[in-house]
């Protein structure tokens, strides 16, 4: 391990462009509308834990509170960068309830206290303690936010509740929880307190997992689907639900920094090599089938029925960006890039509105006309983005994750400053500030102002970067240029932006023959709003060429070229041609799908050999 430390987003101001507009966007409309949703739905008010007779009509849910909890964690992070009167106002009411209806020994969870009393902590799959994992985050989000610490304090007694049930009594009918989760809380909980007992909490859960008799599988008699078929420190592929999957990979890199676990490290390494090169979308999406919302194996990528959830993406981010504080290799960070811009973003509508929780990389409405004409039970995503789901989980996730995307910009170690994203922003450390000015992605070139105290700089280079030029002399490792500086250094990035065609691997056989297109870290599609009907009709040139056209909607470039169409003939079936016309072909980016109403889209396209 070669450990470095993030610098937090707390530090970091987004000052113009891309993300500065997303985190505006999320500000002012998105975390306002997930709140008008969830109110709507009765999440606020369900943390009241009233009597079901107090409230005819709904019923509490079993993992509404880890929405709340999200959302209140993203709204903690608002406004760690300034000021919100009407979001701190809504968070502290939320805040409130929880607090006035906390048991005496520390125990919160809505549903519980209002349904079944009596099945705490006995019902593995029932998300009790992720929901209590996510209460926890909030909490340390808003003490930092504030400094206040009424809601640390409470969550701080929870999880002295959890360790009494899970360690001390080991009472509970089960030893660790269905959705993982709790695990990366308990160490963000320990770093924020200094109390050793979360720490510990955390590894037992992680020791724990499949490594006792006494938790069941709880989805179809399959272990893999809660990452239960081995102890962790033995497991070596991508498996189950890819959340919580991405979840427990994210507390097993936690604790292996903390722990200086070798094994907790290698294990790491070896999942996240199985996921990124053998389970994962050129999007950065992950989990091939609604079954499970899980991985499925190698090479099984199906287009038209990903499930590709947005909080899969969001949980890849955070795996990444620990195994990037083990060791600092650009493969780790070039698919929090991917992600950043694909993955993630495509769950979160233009206007930040509406939601997307599965991503598919091909839409195809006709085809789910005739599902729904035959009635057969053929499983595909939406079409369109809603603004609520009756698991909405995404919504929030995303509120918290574009409100600290600044966590991604940085790390240090020692006396070397390492540089993994790029967007303007100043960054506030004890050597000084860190001032980036990019117009990033819709070009690449990055001015970095390093201020005195750091002697070296690793600047990322993208994988998909061809070519790129330095303004000093560097050293390649890794993916990264070092860069031995004196004093305050301005150092000038200029990565060449290009359009770059993508093949699969052979074995993903359903895109054989086809291309996805990128520009700089995103990825395109195509849609039926801009180029008809019949999309696999399309072949790109051989040799096509690219015109690229600024969106102000979409934030970054379109592409423009020309392309080939298949001539429809009017039989059934006829003798094969090579019949073909030219047309005009408009590419947007991935993530900007589906905001225009429902609409024929593809990711990979044919090309002429």
């Amino acid at each position: 391990m070669n450990v470095t430390n993030q610098i937090s987003f707390e530090q970091t101001r987004i000052t113009d462009g891309f993300w500065a507009k997303k985190q505006k966007l999320n500000e002012e409309v998105t975390a306002k509308a997930v709140y008008d949703r969830f109110s709507d739905t009765h999440r606020f008010d369900a943390l009241s834990c009233k009597p079901l007779s107090e409230h005819p009509g709904w019923e509490p849910h079993i993992f509404w509170d880890s929405d709340i909890a999200k959302w209140l964690e993203g709204v903690a992070y608002i406004l760690t960068m300034h000021e919100n009167e009407e979001l701190r106002t809504l968070a502290e009411k939320a805040i409130s309830d929880i607090l006035n209806a906390q048991t005496q020994e520390g125990y919160f969870n809505s549903y519980y206290q209002v349904k079944e009393q009596e099945n705490r902590f006995r019902i593995r799959n029932n998300h009790e303690l992720y929901c209590a994992g996510h209460l926890m985050e909030a909490a340390v989000a808003h003490y930092k936010a504030t400094g206040e610490r009424y809601f640390l304090d409470a969550m701080c007694r929870y999880a002295d509740y959890i360790y009494q049930i899970f360690v001390t009594e080991q009472s509970a009918e089960f030893v660790t929880c269905g959705h993982p989760e709790i695990e990366l809380a308990l160490v963000r909980l320990y770093d924020a307190t200094g109390t050793e007992k979360y720490l510990e909490l955390a590894n037992f859960f992680v020791d724990q997992r499949g490594n006792n008799k006494k938790d069941a599988a709880i989805y179809d008699d399959e272990p893999r689907y809660a990452q239960d078929h081995l102890p962790l420190r033995e497991q070596t592929t991508a498996e189950g639900h890819s959340v919580r999957a991405m979840y427990i990979y994210s507390a097993m890199a936690d604790l292996a920094k903390k722990n200086a676990d070798e094994a907790l490290f290698m294990a790491c390494k070896k999942i996240f090599e199985n996921a990124t090169q053998k389970r994962m979308y050129i999007t950065g999406a992950l989990g091939s089938t609604h079954i499970g919302e899980a991985f499925t194996f190698d090479y099984d990528l199906p287009n038209r029925t990903a499930y590709a959830e947005t909080c899969a993406s969001i949980a890849m981010t955070f795996f990444a960006q620990r195994m990037l504080a083990l060791e600092p290799d650009a493969k780790y960070s070039d698919v929090i890039e991917r992600d950043l811009y694909n993955g993630i973003l495509s769950g979160w509508s233009l206007d930040g509105k509406s939601f997307f929780y599965e991503n598919p990389l091909e839409i195809d409405p006709y085809l789910a006309n005739r599902i729904t004409a035959t009635k057969t039970k053929e499983h595909l995503p939406i079409m369109e983005r809603v603004e609520v789901f009756d698991c909405s989980c995404c919504p929030p996730n995303l509120v918290r994750f574009i409100a600290s995307v600044g966590n991604f910009l940085y790390s240090e170690q020692e006396e070397t400053l390492f540089v993994h994203q790029y967007m303007s922003a100043e960054t506030k450390t004890e050597k000084g500030t860190i001032v980036q000015e990019t117009n990033y992605p819709n070009d690449g070139v990055i001015t970095i102002t390093v201020p005195d105290g750091y002697r070296r700089a690793a600047v990322r280079i993208p994988g998909w970067c061809r070519e790129f030029s330095l303004n000093l002399p560097y050293e390649m490792k890794n993916g990264y240029a070092y860069i031995n500086i004196s004093g305050e250094t301005q150092i000038q990035l200029t990565l060449e932006l290009e359009v770059r065609l993508y093949a699969s691997n052979l074995q993903v056989q359903e895109n054989a023959g086809k291309v996805a297109v990128g520009y700089g870290p995103i990825i395109y599609c195509i849609e039926e709003k801009d180029n008809g009907p019949l999309l696999k009709s399309i072949y790109l040139e051989k040799k096509p060429e690219f015109k690229r056209e600024y969106c102000e909607v979409c934030g970054v470039q379109i592409l423009k070229t020309r392309a080939k169409r298949l001539i429809p003939q009017d039989g059934l079936y006829y003798d094969a041609e090579d019949a073909m016309e030219e047309i005009p072909l408009t590419l947007i980016p991935y993530f900007a799908f589906a905001n225009r109403g429902a609409s024929e889209m593809i990711v990979w396209i044919h090309k002429l050999m």
